[in-house]
Formats: structure tokens, sequence, C-alpha cells
């Protein structure tokens, strides 16, 4: 599974699952990612996401 909101990998057996009523399913493996996702932030426009998806590609 990877993380709805930085995309990185999420081990077996961590992490949370959300659910909206509307049927859509998020995971996050850190509460950083499930609060900013949360507060309606754009994870295009976040720092520390886009170092993440940087480092992932090498």
């Amino acid at each position: 599974m990877r993380c709805s909101f930085c995309g990185s990998d999420i081990a077996k057996g961590t992490g949370k699952m959300f659910v909206k009523n509307t049927g859509e399913i998020f995971y996050f493996d850190k509460s950083k990612c499930e609060n900013n996702f949360s507060m309606g932030r754009d994870k295009k426009k976040i720092k520390w996401v886009k170092r993440e998806k940087k480092i992932k590609k090498r």
C-alpha cells in the first residue's frame, strides 16, 4: 500500500485507513500526512512531499 498523501510505502500492519461517506478509501503512513490531508492542503504544493518523491526516484 501507498500513503494517499505523500506516496511512500506503508509497512504491513502499520498506518491508518480513512473511509469517507462516499466510499473513498485513504491510507496514511504517519499522522503528519493525515493532519495535512484533513486540513485540506494540496500535496503538490508542500515542500517535504516533493523532496520525498525526488529521493524515491533515485
